[in-house]
């Protein structure tokens, strides 16, 4: 078993997952992983960061698969005992104009960004060692999506006492009113990929509550944070940040020293927590 520090970052083939897995080859003292659902895109990822010096390895992983998060755990736990540094980057996104109706992206976008996000922390969060760092990937939307939604479903969210059950609970009857068509007056607002991320980042906050309560001498950080608006496939070509921007604050979370006792269990972005 190696007793080598590693770092794994989900959806790193490309855009800011890319960016965030360069930034860590060069700052994480260990074996940093580069993972994606294609293991041909992620092999392409891996010889490009490999082209510029930088040593990188690969693992695949799917996060809308079980099979895949658990084969990744066994991977960690058999050759490293556990796992340092996690950051969930993996995400969809459907483009504004898309033409695919409103239900079908509701319960795809869910699937991914919020349960497969939940399922890889499930499986991988029990691993993490003493002074270990998790990043959930989330997004501003998720804070203007919150301002959208009715003082009922604001003040769940925001609640210092919500429970992982109670917030999947929120999760999937979202994804049932939009089917139904009543999700406006059942107080949602419009926007599946803003929901998803609301969900990550209150994820973020029970997560980081559990910790305390669970594993509050290992020292363990975990936050959720925005990247930024950044040119990726996924945000355009006229976004504001560069991928490489948009991986400072994950990364600035990752490697927060071992001496820091915080931030955690907030939301953070241009490294500065926000108000939830």
């Amino acid at each position: 078993m190696s007793s080598v520090p590693v770092a794994v970052v989900t959806g790193s083939n490309k855009g800011i997952g890319l960016a965030i897995v360069q930034a860590l080859c060069k700052q994480f003292q260990g074996d940093v992983y580069l993972t994606a659902r294609d293991p041909g895109r992620g092999q392409e990822a891996v010889a490009k960061l490999q082209g510029e010096g930088l040593r990188v390895l690969f693992h695949q992983l799917d996060i809308d698969d079980l099979q895949s998060i658990r084969a990744l755990r066994d991977f960690l736990k058999q050759k490293y005992g556990g796992l340092n540094v996690l950051i969930n980057n993996a995400g969809i996104a459907f483009k504004v104009h898309d033409t695919t109706p409103f239900a079908i992206q509701a319960e795809v976008t869910l699937k991914t960004n919020f349960f497969g996000t939940r399922n890889v922390c499930t499986e991988l969060l029990p691993l993490m060692k003493p002074y270990g760092r998790v990043v959930n990937v989330s997004s501003m939307v998720s804070s203007s999506a919150l301002r959208g939604c009715s003082q009922e479903l604001q003040q769940k969210f925001r609640s210092d006492t919500i429970t992982e059950d109670e917030l999947v609970e929120l999760m999937t009857k979202f994804v049932e009113d939009v089917k139904k068509g009543v999700h406006d007056k059942e107080g949602w607002p419009n926007t599946a990929y803003g929901v998803s991320k609301i969900g990550v980042t209150v994820l973020s906050r029970i997560q980081a509550r559990m910790l305390n309560e669970k594993r509050k001498g290992d020292h363990i950080l975990l936050n959720a944070c925005c990247p930024g608006w950044v040119r990726t496939d996924m945000a355009g070509p006229k976004a504001t940040k560069s991928p490489e921007e948009g991986a400072e604050t994950p990364v600035y979370l990752a490697l927060l020293p071992s001496g820091a006792d915080g931030p955690h269990g907030q939301f953070l972005s241009d490294k500065t927590v926000r108000t939830w």
